[in-house]
């Protein structure tokens, strides 16, 4: 199988080191806009760089793993789908919600395979929750806790085309409450705070938030997030039931410090990001594409539960601008399959 990836940024990078060591993918041609620095990468992993992205399309693959900055992502996947090519995403497919609709809408016009990167999907800890709760395990759920917290702010231009902390940061966290729980977030209220860095007052974002979701069974969920976290990155689940709680994200690197005398010490070596805490998660991932491309597994995340996610953080900066509870149905969204 040949796979050309576009985009050898820092997750490009990471995820052409995987696909390089994967058996089934034979060999690798490399993008980016910056062609040195696709060479640089290919040289190292020993992958085929070509001179702009257009090689990507000309020159014969068999799937495309597109990892370029996210307003390019749109294009290239409708390319790549107009080209009958099988097609992984890292998320947003976007950088708003009607783009991401009229994608979704292409993609399933030509009957196309994309599958959006939500890693927490393949993490240990979320898997072993989501099978707590579907089990029963846990009894009937109240509370749902989730915290996002990067340890230190993204650079000002990122900030610029990023979204905002609930698109491009907690849209992780709403896309994990679906999977886990089973249930749709059925209204939300939300808040965030600017009182940090400059950057995030100029580019009109916020450096940490807040929101309130209720789900379709009545559980309730909190969800945090911040871009200002020394401590170390941050990021776990913690579940209510009326028989028992657990928590994701919960081990011996987790970035948090007990005041209790008798309490577990604070972690020596602190998760530094996202990379270092989901590698494994990043790698399963794009095994599981692989293999869907080899017609060996269903797709695990499609655009529809992309699209549901991303609709729960627009849900959520509409209520943080306009400061009121904004329910779900409020949003435009893609009819319901048959």
């Amino acid at each position: 199988m040949r796979i050309g990836l576009i985009g050898t940024g820092r997750i490009g990078s990471f995820h052409a080191a995987t696909l390089a060591r994967h058996p089934e993918a034979g060999s690798l041609l490399l993008a980016d806009s910056d062609p040195a620095r696709a060479a640089r990468l290919a040289d190292r992993l020993g992958a085929t760089a070509a001179p702009s992205v257009e090689q990507v399309f000309t020159w014969g693959v068999d799937a495309v793993v597109v990892a370029s900055s996210t307003d390019g992502h749109a294009e290239l996947v409708v390319r790549a789908v107009r080209g009958g090519l099988p097609v992984f995403c890292e998320k947003p497919v976007a950088p708003d919600l009607n783009r991401t609709l009229s994608v979704l809408r292409e993609v399933a016009a030509l009957g196309g395979l994309l599958q959006v990167g939500f890693m927490r999907r393949f993490d240990a800890g979320y898997r072993t929750a989501r099978e707590l709760v579907r089990s029963g395990a846990l009894g009937r759920l109240h509370t749902v806790r989730t915290t996002t917290s990067d340890p230190a702010p993204p650079a000002a231009d990122y900030l610029a085309t990023s979204g905002g902390l609930y698109r491009d940061c907690m849209v992780h966290d709403f896309d994990m409450v679906r999977w886990v729980t089973g249930h749709e977030v059925v209204e939300v209220y939300a808040a965030g705070s600017d009182a940090g860095p400059p950057q995030f007052r100029q580019t009109g974002d916020v450096d940490t938030a807040a929101a309130v979701l209720v789900l379709d069974d009545g559980t309730l969920v909190t969800s945090t997030g911040t871009r200002c976290n020394g401590a170390g990155y941050d990021v776990r689940m913690e579940l209510s039931g009326e028989r028992d709680q657990v928590s994701a994200g919960l081990d011996d690197r987790t970035p948090i410090a007990s005041t209790e005398p008798n309490g577990p010490p604070a972690a020596s070596k602190p998760w530094p990001g996202f990379l270092e805490r989901f590698g494994p998660a990043y790698e399963a991932e794009l095994d599981a594409f692989v293999r869907q491309v080899r017609g060996e597994t269903d797709n695990p995340c499609d655009g529809r539960e992309a699209l549901a996610a991303l609709r729960v953080a627009e849900a959520c900066e509409l209520s943080r601008r306009e400061r009121r509870r904004v329910r779900l149905e409020e949003l435009p969204d893609l009819p319901a399959e048959r």
